[in-house]
């Protein structure tokens, strides 16, 4: 059964039905309704909303942009991803408004200048210190020396090692939220940062994966020979010897911010796909995916295309497998399966 659509078209009706009104820095206007929860299990299936199809190449694209530590448009573009253009585009804009002497190009031609010319890419298509930066090379002054030795930090190579070592530290994050360089972003983080959790698999749960794949295992507990391994002990034995992982993680980000019409099923897949990607970094299993939910709201102009959303009936999610683990950086190495969904339902994104 797919409970995560239900789940997001409960979400889009609380918002309907308890939302207040607000102003937003865009000048759209909201409903907004205040700390939310969305939680899907991954053994369900895959979290691409099957209510509306969703851009699957555009969610990997930006995740692998993320993880590559890229700040600059240029690699979306050349890959058929938009998401950032109309930031791009505003800073590119402000920038340049007050220069009489060369015309503002408008979006579109901004756009196909970044792709063509590396030099105008460079510098326009730059966004300043946002997730890559943070995620990969977050910078950190040593007051004990000089202000200039500055080491840079990889929080998700970190993050790896740490899994690999120390998988029941409860200090298993990532941040974006860098106070200190907030005003060089054109966009302050929204999903400001994560934590993983890991915890061990009973010998019933590893018994239960192996048997899938392992004619072993399924020889041992089918009817009528599963006391031949009914001590814990003798099932984790049989499931190390067939390589079944030891370990389940869990994945929870935290957004301050929620487009819940354009912006969250992105999200949710995006942070689905980085849970996979590091579970299989690490030889883990993906348990569950979480969001903690700030301020949820829907743009008055997405209003109708929620209530459409609503209004349809959910397919079963599909799946995704990864051939290369997190530093692949290939779209290649991630395969979506079995993705059935209703038709795109079109809607203006606000910068």
């Amino acid at each position: 059964m797919n409970n995560l659509d239900k789940s997001y078209q409960n979400l889009l009706q609380d918002i309907l039905d308890n939302g207040i009104q607000k102003g937003d820095r865009t000048g759209t206007g909201t409903i907004s309704v205040f700390g939310r929860q969305i939680r899907h299990k991954m053994s369900e299936g895959f979290p691409l909303l099957t209510t509306k199809k969703m851009a699957w190449k555009q969610i990997v694209t930006e995740l692998l942009w993320f993880l590559r530590g890229d700040t600059n448009i240029k690699f979306l573009v050349d890959n058929g991803c938009h998401i950032w253009d109309g930031d791009a585009y505003k800073n590119y804009f402000n920038k340049n408004k007050a220069d009489i002497f060369h015309p503002i190009l408008p979006q579109d031609a901004f756009i196909n200048v970044i792709k063509t010319n590396s030099e105008f890419a460079k510098e326009y298509g730059e966004l300043g210190p946002i997730y890559g930066k943070q995620w990969r090379s977050w910078k950190q002054t040593d007051w004990n020396k000089t202000d200039i030795d500055v080491e840079c930090i990889d929080q998700i190579q970190n993050l790896i090692n740490e899994l690999k070592t120390n998988p029941d530290s409860r200090r298993l994050m990532v941040n974006a939220w860098n106070v200190g360089e907030l005003d060089q972003m054109v966009l302050p983080p929204c999903h400001y940062g994560f934590q993983v959790y890991t915890r061990e698999l009973s010998a019933r749960e590893r018994t239960a994966l192996g048997s899938k794949g392992s004619a072993r295992l399924y020889d041992s507990i089918k009817e009528g020979n599963y006391e031949t391994i009914t001590a814990d002990v003798e099932m984790h034995k049989v499931c190390d010897e067939v390589g079944v992982p030891k370990r389940a993680i869990s994945l929870m980000w935290n957004q301050r911010s929620v487009d819940t019409f354009l912006g969250l099923p992105f999200n949710i897949a995006s942070y689905g796909l980085l849970l996979l990607m590091i579970a299989d970094e690490v030889g883990m299993i993906p348990d569950e995916l979480i969001g903690n939910l700030g301020d949820v709201h829907l743009y008055k102009n997405h209003i109708e295309q929620s209530k459409e959303q609503i209004s349809r009936t959910p397919y079963e999610l599909p799946m995704v497998h990864i051939r290369d683990g997190i530093e692949s950086f290939m779209d290649g190495d991630i395969i979506l399966e079995n993705y059935q969904s209703h038709p795109t339902i079109k809607a203006p994104l606000s910068n």
